[in-house]
């Protein structure tokens, strides 16, 4: 796959399959659940966006082979988008989380990768925090 085929792709994801897909490339597997409440890294437990409309993008994710269920045990892997350091899947590695984990297959992480670079991190860039102000380059983190 090259960079006309990863663009063939993008034209046809909405803004929401986009950010989706930025999501998991850069935080790794989430549950749809997660992603309506922490995607690209927001903080609460209030949905950011509604869960139905995030269930239905990641099913037209997986059908455009972009995601797939996540296969594997989570034991030891990082499961938080926000505090990475914080949480960590340990105790019992047979524990189900609320909801199913989806990862990027590989055509789905060349494509989140173009999104990723020319979509999502340069608006992040231009993004001000909470108090009004613009973000200083160390709050913003490594985007």
């Amino acid at each position: 796959m090259n960079g006309d085929d990863a663009s063939l792709i993008i034209k046809q994801l909405n803004e929401l399959e986009m950010k989706i897909l930025a999501h998991i490339y850069h935080y790794g597997p989430d549950t749809p659940w997660l992603l309506a409440r922490r995607l690209l890294g927001a903080a609460g437990w209030r949905p950011i966006v509604p869960e139905d409309e995030v269930e239905r993008a990641v099913q037209h994710l997986v059908q455009l082979g972009l995601l797939q269920e996540f296969r594997g045990s989570l034991k030891g892997r990082v499961t938080s988008s926000v505090k990475p350091w914080l949480k960590v899947k340990q105790r019992n590695p047979e524990r189900r989380g609320r909801g199913i984990y989806y990862d990027l297959t590989k055509i789905g992480r060349k494509v989140a990768s173009e999104v990723w670079k020319n979509y999502v991190r340069p608006n992040l860039r231009n993004e001000v925090n909470p108090k009004g102000k613009p973000y200083t380059k160390g709050q913003r983190g490594l985007a």
